[in-house]
């Protein structure tokens, strides 16, 4: 397990799946973690499981789309446990199945809004609470969809793709600054947000997505924490602006 002794991790989407997940890594690790979600219940359950892991955690309200939450989520990090050092950007929605010609702009502002504009807002207050801690790591999570298309998803895909753009950019600005930026872009995970549109095991919309990728079958939300929290490792200290895939094989047919 990677060491992370003194250190303080903010993950945002922390209530559930993959930002829990991650969260619990961080915590076996030695982290301190500040849960950030908009599910206050889902939050309140991530630290309980983080005590129980041996570590400590706090929760922080926040909707990612709005910048004032974010630079409130970081302030908390330092003002509970003395500095921030990672940062997760993991928060995001699916938004609706539409064409680009029919996708309402009510949708496209939210989906943009969260996955891109709040994956942005995170770098923006978190990379110089970072530097003043002494450097660390950020981790943005995009996906298979920030490399490739999928119809019906044009908001989505534009915004991943978006962080994985923004993932590289960081990176170059602050190699030398202390600070590593990393994107994970994972296949089709069984998370909550998969589940809440009707994609469960044994549905035909299952099986079809199983089958799409090399394994034929879904990831679990640790296999991708389970990279989140290497790329935030001294273990990846020579890794930086990278776009990682953990896909079951999807892009590589």
């Amino acid at each position: 397990m990677a060491g992370f002794e003194g250190k303080v991790a903010l993950i945002t989407g922390a209530g559930s799946g993959i930002g829990r997940e991650a969260a619990l890594g961080f915590a076996r690790g030695g982290a301190k973690i500040v849960v950030s979600d908009v599910d206050e219940a889902g939050g309140a359950e991530t630290v309980a499981m983080v005590a129980n892991a041996g570590s400590e955690a706090v929760f922080v309200r926040a909707d990612v789309s709005k910048a004032e939450e974010v630079e409130a989520a970081v302030a908390a990090a330092v003002d509970a446990f003395g500095g921030l050092h990672i940062v997760v950007n993991n928060a995001g929605i699916g938004g609706e199945a539409n064409l680009t010609g029919d996708y309402s702009l009510e949708d496209w502002h939210k989906v943009i809004g969260i996955n891109l504009n709040g994956v942005f807002y995170g770098m923006r207050y978190g990379i110089p609470a970072i530097l003043a801690s002494g450097g660390g790591s950020v981790v943005n999570v995009s996906s298979i969809l920030g490399l490739v298309g999928w119809s019906t998803a044009p908001a989505y895909v534009a915004a991943k793709h978006g962080v994985s753009g923004l993932t590289k950019a960081a990176a170059t600005e602050y190699a030398q600054q202390g600070i590593r930026v990393n994107s994970v872009h994972p296949g089709f995970i069984e998370t909550p947000l998969l589940t809440k549109t009707g994609i469960t095991p044994g549905t035909d919309g299952y099986n079809f997505i199983a089958s799409k990728h090399a394994m034929n079958r879904l990831g679990t939300a640790d296999e991708v924490a389970n990279l989140i929290v290497w790329l935030a490792s001294d273990e990846a200290s020579f890794v930086t602006g990278s776009n990682m895939t953990v896909d079951g094989g999807y892009t590589c047919q």
